[in-house]
């Protein structure tokens, strides 16, 4: 798949694949929100410091305000890295599980947990939520998937028997003990065409748009307690191609909203650039509001700063990324529907982007709240702040 602006959208595969994230996002910029084509601008940045207290962590600071902080990385350097373990136990309040199929179902006949539970039992131990992602998705099949769904023999109902047993059996391995899943991931993509707005998808092809309604029944049966959440990205900024998906997302949730859809959240991927302005995230506000509307709540999901196009000096690119967390998230914070805040990794020591968003100057990404030995950076005071000046939930 190709990103909108013909970057080469490829997953990142970590390990047996665990770590991946939306498209790489930060090609179609408003010229007036590029904060480098701004020298007033630059030399405010320049200026910020973000002081935060060391004292408390950036999960203490969230259950304050009755929001959660958590965050997501691949399996292999979790378990091979006492350090990047010592640094979830020190920051977060919920880990992130990949329940992939391509991970947890090998073999059409086979279940294997060997990997998610890797993160569900360090939950257990460590007094955290645990959170599975994704349920469903139009990436990531194993050998034996992508066969079934390409041969012509196949059925509606065998793709239905299929889909079902797939999410009852993951979602009930963990009933009663996950805080939330991402039932299906990414389902919109307006420039594929249709009316709704849908992505092209195999699921689309063989079920209909009604198979994100199916899945979350299914889930919702599986685990009632559970918060079932669609995941999605490309919302946060003002440009024509994220207000197309903002529309589409929108219709969507409506839809499934007033057929009864068992659906509790939208996770709003973000998935940021650190070469916009505040005013860039000008609709953000209302699109939250819109979706708080609804009756649904809203989790921060992969949240991090490309710094590709930034420049090198390591202070200046660093308040930079921290003022786009802090932009970010001192607008989506200020939406009560928002409960929970997540990053896509959280040293960047660990970063999807190394592989698929590296700079021309072959110099270390810094996305995330701590640096590459695990010591917390502007991005984490910016985190921080950011939830100290939330409003309570």
């Amino acid at each position: 798949m190709l990103h909108p602006c013909g970057m080469n959208r490829r997953t990142f595969l970590a390990g047996l694949g665990t770590l991946t994230a939306a498209s790489v996002v930060g090609c179609s910029s408003n010229e007036t929100d590029n904060i480098l084509a701004d020298t007033a601008m630059l030399k405010e940045i320049q200026a910020r410091e973000f002081p935060a207290s060391q004292t408390r962590s950036l999960h203490e600071r969230a259950k304050d305000k009755g929001l959660f902080f958590g965050a997501f990385t691949d399996y292999r350097t979790f378990r091979k890295d006492p350090k990047i373990r010592e640094a979830f136990k020190r920051d977060c309040g919920l880990v992130v599980g990949g329940v992939f199929w391509h991970i947890t179902r090998p073999e059409a006949e086979q279940f294997d947990w060997s990997m998610p539970d890797v993160f569900f039992n360090f939950a257990q131990e460590n007094n955290m939520m645990f959170r599975g992602h994704p349920l469903v998705w139009h990436k990531l099949y194993p050998k034996w998937m992508r066969a079934k769904l390409d041969d012509p023999t196949t059925s509606r109902k065998d793709i239905e028997d299929l889909l079902e047993k797939h999410i009852s059996t993951v979602v009930g391995h963990y009933a009663g003990k996950a805080h939330s899943w991402d039932v299906v991931n990414e389902a919109i993509k307006p420039e594929n065409g249709r009316p709704d707005g849908l992505r092209s998808t195999p699921w689309l092809r063989y079920l209909g748009p009604d198979y994100i309604d199916f899945a979350f029944r299914v889930a919702a049966q599986a685990d009632p307690k559970a918060m079932l959440v669609l995941n999605d990205y490309g919302v946060e900024y003002r440009d024509s191609h994220e207000e197309r998906r903002r529309t589409s997302l929108l219709k969507l949730l409506e839809q499934l909203k007033a057929k009864g859809t068992p659906i509790q959240g939208l996770g709003v991927q973000a998935h940021l650039t650190g070469n916009r302005s505040r005013a860039a995230f000008k609709p953000l506000r209302k699109f939250l509001s819109n979706v708080a509307d609804l009756g649904l709540k809203i989790i921060i999901t992969e949240l991090d700063v490309q710094d590709k196009r930034l420049p090198a000096n390591r202070d200046f690119r660093d308040r930079l990324i921290a003022s786009a967390y802090s932009d970010f998230l001192g607008i989506a914070l200020d939406e009560k529907a928002v409960i929970g805040v997540i990053t896509w990794g959280l040293s960047d020591r660990y970063t999807w982007l190394t592989d698929y968003a590296p700079r021309s100057d072959q110099l270390p990404l810094r996305p995330l709240p701590l640096d590459d030995q695990m010591q917390r950076k502007f991005a984490w005071n910016a985190i921080a702040r950011a939830f100290d000046e939330a409003p309570s939930r």
